[in-house]
């Protein structure tokens, strides 16, 4: 099971250079630690890095290279993937339009403001992460054409792909929680409803670009 050296530090580079990166995964997370606060963040970071495992599964077993040079398999994993940025893109964009009870004379205070935001479920946050992760054809690839190059063939290329995931799994958890960490700190600084709702404008209009992007390629 156990990595050369070289191998293990070659990967971690660029595993963090990656994690730093900023796209969709982050996106969901500071939307959600802004919709409901640390909890939903981190839940959502927790959705996302689960999907890690999934990934590196599959590369391992084989299965993503299948995937990606059966055509149709392909293009249906691709859609599922752009319809559901799309969806979690319009969520966002409603929520920017959505007026709160009493908006327009004043902005509501802090307590005020805590008191409207409606935190999602646990489960929903979970699901939204893993299914964003899962349905993303790009992972897919990066994970069937990286992890291969940090495996020694000598060893168990499961063990290794799971070792390999589950230390992504630590860095992205703990850049995404101090993200959302983050949003919360801004959101109690005294961050305003019109800030709030620029901020879910500009995530949905991402997530529809991307989810279109994702569709014509």
């Amino acid at each position: 099971m156990w990595i050369p050296t070289e191998l293990f530090w070659a990967y971690l580079v660029a595993i963090t250079l990656l994690t730093l990166t900023p796209g969709v995964d982050t996106l969901l997370v500071m939307r959600n630690a802004g919709r409901g606060g640390l909890r939903d963040g981190c839940v959502t970071s927790v959705g996302i890095c689960s999907g890690l495992f999934i990934h590196a599964t599959l590369s391992a077993l084989g299965i993503s290279v299948l995937l990606v040079e059966t055509a149709w398999a392909f293009t249906m994993l691709k859609w599922a993937g752009a319809c559901y940025l799309v969806w979690l893109g319009l969520s966002s964009l409603r929520q920017a339009i959505k007026r709160s009870p009493g908006q327009g004379a004043a902005e509501p205070s802090l307590a005020a403001a805590s008191a409207l935001m409606k935190p999602a479920s646990a489960a929903v946050a979970f699901r939204e992460g893993l299914l964003s992760n899962v349905l993303n054809p790009k992972t897919a690839l990066f994970y069937m054409a990286l992890l291969p190059q940090f495996i020694d063939p000598a060893g168990n290329a499961f063990q290794q792909s799971l070792f390999l995931a589950a230390v992504h799994f630590v860095l992205a958890m703990a850049w995404q929680c101090a993200l959302a960490a983050l949003v919360v700190k801004s959101r109690r600084l005294g961050v305003g409803q019109g800030v709030k709702r620029t901020l879910n404008a500009l995530t949905g209009g991402f997530f529809v670009a991307m989810g279109a992007k994702l569709a014509t390629q």
